[in-house]
């Protein structure tokens, strides 16, 4: 049988699941632990703990995370430029947003902007080649 949250030392689900919202909900705009702790009822410090046993990550690595990944869906669904996604994201800067991208992703913004680019492109040729192909009709000679 599963341990209560609190004896584990994690967040439970419904906490969890509120605190996640709230940051969703809320990733453009500065977000502050203790207001994260706050809205789970919990003091800062006992939050933090039970959020990295709960997720894995702290609350700060958490929030970076959909940040860039959020980012990463208006780096190629949008033609916003790299201010406006750092600004949509709720990073401070765009040289900021730029550093932790590519230390998250290994490649600067630009950069993976135009491989997802290229690889849309391939994709589409790949798909377009099969539908072409399903189509051609081969003519099969008479015995």
């Amino acid at each position: 049988m599963a341990q209560p949250a609190a004896a584990t030392g994690t967040l439970c689900s419904e906490r969890e699941q509120r605190v996640k919202q709230l940051i969703l909900a809320n990733l453009a705009g500065p977000l502050e632990v203790t207001e994260l702790a706050r809205a789970c009822e919990l003091s800062r410090s006992h939050f933090s703990r039970a959020f990295k046993r709960t997720t894995g990550v702290s609350p700060q690595e958490w929030i970076r995370q959909q940040r860039i990944k959020q980012a990463k869906v208006l780096i190629t669904g949008s033609a916003l430029s790299l201010t406006q996604i750092s600004q949509e994201c709720g990073f401070c800067d765009q040289a900021h947003f730029c550093h932790l991208f590519s230390r998250s992703e290994g490649v600067n913004p630009m950069a993976w902007r135009k491989l997802q680019l290229r690889y849309r492109h391939h994709l589409r040729t790949a798909q377009l080649a099969i539908v072409n192909l399903k189509e051609t009709v081969i003519p099969i000679p008479a015995s």
